[in-house]
């Protein structure tokens, strides 16, 4: 398997962390009060806005030629750790 492949496997697996998360979240909001269901709901907005934008920026990952993908992978990580601070972030307010 080549690294690209490897890469993307990894990434696919921690969305489907992300998912999960989601998921319980909000099972979390469907047995909520009327109050904290409007929080619940803003964080789950908000995580699947970074689960979405991970997901994009995967995309480009794949559609990349292999030379290609190493130029865009360095950036690629940045933009992943930003996208997972802020999920982490989002996904801890209501543990």
């Amino acid at each position: 398997m080549s690294e690209k492949n490897q890469y993307i496997e990894k990434a696919n697996a921690r969305i489907a962390q992300w998912n999960a998360e989601i998921d319980k979240m909000k099972a979390r909001a469907d047995e909520a009060e009327a109050d904290a269901k409007i929080e619940y709901q803003k964080q789950l907005s908000e995580m699947r806005s970074q689960r979405d934008e991970a997901e994009a920026r995967l995309a480009e990952i794949r559609s990349a030629s292999d030379a290609a993908w190493k130029d865009m992978k360095s950036g690629f990580d940045k933009a992943w750790d930003n996208i997972s601070s802020a999920f982490t972030n989002a996904a801890s307010r209501y543990k």
